[in-house]
């Protein structure tokens, strides 16, 4: 028979390490950030150090073989967006000036003549602005440097948050099958075969949602990276990876991608006619991710709505910071998985058929 655990008044006591564990959580916050990365990234790549486990290396061995690929990935994706984006901001201030001096000869005369509003925009001194900030490399160490004196302790704290994220995820990664195996021991024996029910229902939708969004990501950059290329956009690569890795945001990263592609493709093409191909790849990626690539890669078993998918993006984002925005989407799943036994169990309460 399973267990009522919900159902008896005097089961209630379990809201009160529920309570102090959502105070706990408010409290530590600050710290928490490098803890909720780490684990968000050992349970994805649990599985490729149990598969090496099982092949008889060593699992501290394998941990580490995992994080150094993770480590590699990282970096390769560095090497290859940063210098491209160094030199397309270079790129942006050069033609940022003729573009607004186009909008100053050909838009402000039209808004002024249509709405009466004298819009003034200034290419010399935006040029000015660019060239001491951009161009100017003594000055913008100096600037550099006086930012780092005056923000010293936020830089400090993501530095040791930097350090403490592997040394976190190599222990994770190393006890993780027995830090689940003393968690299932703790669990009430009353009450054991429904909360390992629940909680494998949890690791099944987390591993559909979280691999599988790894795969539309990814998928979704190849896609607009290469279609951004065909149009002959040149900034296409950084607004591909953007817009890619945006997609976990429903609407959010194509409206993020599209406005700036938009943008460069303002300045770049002489025409209206240079930036309806852009429109269409981003017409185009829209339709395939909605219609077939989240489908077929995440499914519709999270079953997350776009309102509760912003809300929870904002909620996490604004306890935890950045990483809370990591772990939004995670926490909801999860909590859905509950959401739904609780109302399975209300609709056969005697409250829901009186």
């Amino acid at each position: 028979m399973t267990p009522k655990i919900l159902a008896e008044p005097n089961n209630l006591w379990w809201l009160i390490p529920v309570a102090v564990l959502v105070v706990l959580l408010y409290i530590l916050s600050p710290i928490l950030a490098p803890f909720l990365f780490a684990a968000i990234l050992a349970y994805i790549s649990n599985p490729a150090v149990n598969w090496l486990a099982r092949h008889r290396l060593p699992r501290p061995l394998g941990a580490v073989l995992v994080m150094l690929l993770l480590g590699g990935l990282l970096v390769l994706l560095l090497l290859i967006l940063l210098p491209l984006l160094v030199k397309e901001v270079r790129l942006l201030s050069d033609r940022l000036p003729g573009f607004l001096a186009q909008l100053d000869n050909n838009l402000a005369p039209w808004i002024k003549a249509k709405f009466g509003a004298d819009l003034q925009f200034d290419p010399a001194g935006l040029r000015k602005l660019f060239n001491e900030n951009l161009q100017g490399a003594d000055g913008l160490v100096m600037k550099l440097l006086a930012s780092l004196r005056i923000g010293g302790l936020a830089v400090l704290g993501f530095v040791v948050t930097l350090l403490l994220v592997p040394v976190v995820l190599f222990y994770l990664l190393r006890d993780w099958n027995g830090l689940l195996a003393q968690i299932e021991e703790l669990l009430p024996r009353r009450w054991h075969p429904q909360l390992t029910g629940i909680a494998r229902e949890i690791d099944a939708v987390l591993a559909e949602f979280l691999r599988g969004q790894i795969s539309v990501m990814a998928l979704m950059s190849v896609l607009y990276v290469g279609g951004l290329w065909l149009a002959g956009l040149e900034f296409a690569l950084p607004i591909g990876v953007i817009t890619g890795m945006l997609v976990f945001v429903p609407y959010v990263g194509m409206l993020t991608g599209l406005v700036l592609a938009t943008v460069v493709a303002l300045m770049q093409f002489p025409s209206i006619g240079g930036i309806v191909p852009v429109w269409i790849v981003f017409a185009i990626g829209q339709t395939l991710e909605g219609t077939l690539v989240t489908p077929l890669l995440v499914g519709k078993r999270i079953g997350l709505h776009p309102v509760a998918v912003i809300f929870a993006l904002l909620a996490f984002g604004q306890i935890f910071g950045f990483f809370g925005v990591l772990l939004a989407l995670p926490a909801s799943a999860a909590l859905l998985v509950g959401l739904r036994h609780l109302g399975r169990r209300y609709r056969n309460s005697r409250l829901y058929k009186m």
